[in-house]
């Protein structure tokens, strides 16, 4: 059986196509003004915060644009805030209406703080009240986990931030974003019949713990937050790779599951899989290198395709359709 998932897998290569043809500028527009800013709070909730993740370490890696990064409930109810601070915040999400992105960005409002929006949702709470906006050109999209919409929003952040940086470096990672159509397409093409056959061999696990470090902590999040528990409906953890000796390492044995996100060739990932192997845990590794030849702080937007066909056909082989959901949109707090 297709599920919706499916096919908005297969639009993701269009809807960066679109999202960089008709925002580019305005983002262009948007990164002059955050130019100014002593600091930028990026706020979002499940996969949209999955984005920030990656973005705040990505840029923390070449530079010291200080980024302050928390969930919508965190800034609008623990973030002491004073009138006309020279700060600006970007508020991240797919629907433009999460309840607790809404209430960050209106506490902004009322101290003066320019504020910025990155939505799928033309006629959004966010897109309306937002000083400037960015619009992500991805249609609708159903599955629950976030796939087209997800990646397009970690593409603005991107290409605000690394706008703002500068540099030989950030220009770089700029061209390279211009190119990831063509390489998703042919990611999506390729990675498809190795992801099942991985769902297969893993169909019957009960607990995955994902674990990654700088870009691919973000990544592991999402993964474990909203693609194994929303999507594929099984028990997830996400980890700092470098947190693996404390607490996981007492726990890793033969049949243990740990999913190593992997894009360099010597940290602290690479040691927590030695321990691993070493113990007989059932461990599956994603490495950037497998996939293409890109700058490592890109390694979410690669690594994110052959996951999604692995969730997908996960929760396939369980019964489950990986875009629907139990109790998300019919509880509200």
């Amino acid at each position: 059986m297709q599920y919706g998932m499916y096919q908005e897998i297969l639009e993701q290569p269009e809807s960066i196509t679109n999202t960089l043809k008709y925002e580019k500028e305005n983002m262009i527009l948007i990164a002059d003004k955050l130019k100014q800013f002593d600091m930028i709070y990026i706020v979002g909730c499940g996969s949209s915060i999955s984005t920030c993740y990656s973005i705040r370490d990505a840029i923390k890696t070449i530079s010291t644009l200080p980024i302050n990064v928390q969930t919508g409930y965190e800034f609008s109810h623990n973030q002491y805030l004073e009138k006309n601070s020279n700060v600006g915040l970007i508020v991240t999400s797919q629907s433009g209406e999460t309840s607790d992105t809404v209430a960050a960005l209106r506490k902004a409002k009322k101290y003066n703080i320019y504020t910025v929006s990155i939505v799928n949702e033309e006629e959004s709470t966010l897109r309306k009240e937002a000083d400037d906006s960015i619009f992500t050109r991805c249609e609708k999209e159903e599955a629950i986990l976030g796939t087209k919409t997800y990646i397009t929003q970690l593409l603005s952040l991107y290409w605000l931030l690394f706008s703002i940086v500068g540099g030989s470096r950030a220009e770089k990672i700029l061209g390279e974003l211009e190119n990831l159509p063509d390489l998703l397409a042919n990611l999506i093409e390729n990675t498809q019949d190795k992801a099942l056959k991985l769902a297969k061999e893993n169909k019957d696990v009960d607990i995955f713990y994902c674990m990654g470090s700088g870009v691919n902590f973000g990544l592991s999040y999402k993964l474990a937050m909203t693609m194994f528990m929303e999507g594929a409906l099984k028990h997830a953890c996400p980890l700092y790779s470098g947190e693996f000796r404390h607490g996981l390492i007492e726990r890793v044995e033969e049949n243990v599951t740990v999913l190593f996100l992997k894009s360099s060739s010597n940290n602290i990932t690479n040691e927590a899989m030695k321990i691993c192997d070493g113990l007989k845990v059932n461990s599956i590794v994603f490495d950037l290198e497998d996939y293409a030849d890109i700058d490592p702080l890109l390694a979410p937007f690669i690594l994110v395709i052959p996951l999604e066909w692995f969730i997908y056909y996960l929760a396939d082989l369980n019964g489950e359709d990986p875009g629907s959901t139990r109790h998300i949109g019919k509880i509200r707090y």
